[in-house]
């Protein structure tokens, strides 16, 4: 039987802990270790997702052993569907239980009952923390509204750190470009770094930008980053439907590719592991001059201040080509004077 406790005082202290500036690791630990005291267990750990390996990875831990912390992550549809289906998921006796793994292991930890919730975000499933006890328990209603309190306060602390991490990463991103912009003007160089550079900041799979062809109306490939040789000439992009969207000034946000019907090669991407995608239009003045394609191997929305950031590299990315195109034109324009000048060098 678990020891009187104060729930709220404890939801109080991890609350608190949001207004310093402890880490995430720090933080998602504040966490476990408040679940195990203020429920006189002995473990608990918080899981967050890996959507393209489709598992759970622990991230933080109380009271178990080096030798037990979960060698091998937890398969996602298996323990969501569990959780979500009642709201938590109670193993009564985790050693005998046939909906967990490891029954050896979790008996030799001295492991027994285990309550599951989850970790939610917007709506999603990001994560599960998981609470351990010694002995055989049963949890009551408090007990559980109070762990599913604590899951939350760790799907925020989770989606501060990403908020800030992503800030981060979009300043990194513009002050790269710009520095590339100012210090070169070979413009396949500086596309290639934004493609390589957005992919790796965002966590995408891949990235390709087309400029338009005037003379054909031809979008053609002028740069990329992790897409294979095949899918990018898998055959014509102009007239697909989020081609048309962009090149009239639209921003597509496509989050399932294999079901959207604006999507026309979908055997292609479904061979590349492509899921979603964003498409946005490159605009020099008032002029639409090509399209910046990035791709998810996951499920993605692409919220609102990430198609801004998109939209906001996109024009960085057509800054670039008017000035390298404008110092072309400048060097035309002095080798053209120059040949005029030397032509009537007689008169002088």
């Amino acid at each position: 039987m678990a020891k009187t406790k104060d729930f709220f005082k404890a939801i109080c202290e991890v609350s608190k802990a949001f207004g310093t500036t402890l880490s995430r690791e720090k933080l998602l630990d504040l966490i476990v270790t408040n679940a195990v005291d203020s429920m006189d267990a002995k473990a608990a750990c918080l899981f967050l997702e890996d959507r393209e390996n489709d598992i759970f990875i622990p991230v933080a831990q109380k009271g178990l052993s080096k030798q037990y912390l979960h060698a091998k992550p937890i398969s996602a549809k298996t323990i969501v569907a569990a959780v979500l289906k009642g709201g938590h998921l109670y193993i009564k006796d985790c050693t005998t239980d046939p909906r967990v793994e490891n029954h050896a292991e979790k008996k030799a930890e001295g492991l027994a009952s285990i309550l599951d919730v989850p970790v939610m975000v917007k709506d999603r499933v990001i994560g599960i923390l998981a609470l351990y006890t010694g002995e055989i328990r049963k949890f009551t209603k408090k007990e559980i509204e109070f762990l599913d309190a604590l899951a939350d306060q760790g799907g925020m602390a989770i989606e501060h750190a990403r908020l800030v991490d992503r800030l981060q990463k979009n300043a990194l991103l513009f002050l790269d470009l710009a520095s590339d912009i100012n210090s070169s003007l070979d413009i396949k160089k500086i596309l290639g770094n934004l493609t390589d550079d957005i992919c790796k900041a965002l966590g995408l799979k891949g990235a390709a930008i087309r400029l338009l062809d005037k003379e054909s109306g031809e979008l053609q490939l002028v740069a990329s980053y992790g897409l294979s040789d095949d899918f990018l000439n898998k055959g014509p992009v102009t007239s697909t439907k989020s081609a048309v969207q962009a090149l009239k000034g639209e921003t597509v946000v496509i989050s399932d590719v294999t079901s959207d019907k604006r999507v026309q090669y979908k055997a292609a991407m479904k061979k590349e592991g492509v899921v979603s995608m964003i498409v946005t239009p490159i605009k020099s003045r008032d002029e639409i001059i090509g399209t910046l394609r990035l791709y998810s191997a996951v499920p993605r929305e692409f919220p609102e201040d990430v198609q801004i950031m998109v939209k906001a590299l996109a024009h960085q990315g057509a800054l670039a080509i008017e000035n390298a195109s404008m110092y072309l034109r400048l060097q035309a324009d002095k080798e053209s004077l120059e040949q005029d000048i030397w032509s009537h060098r007689p008169w002088f």
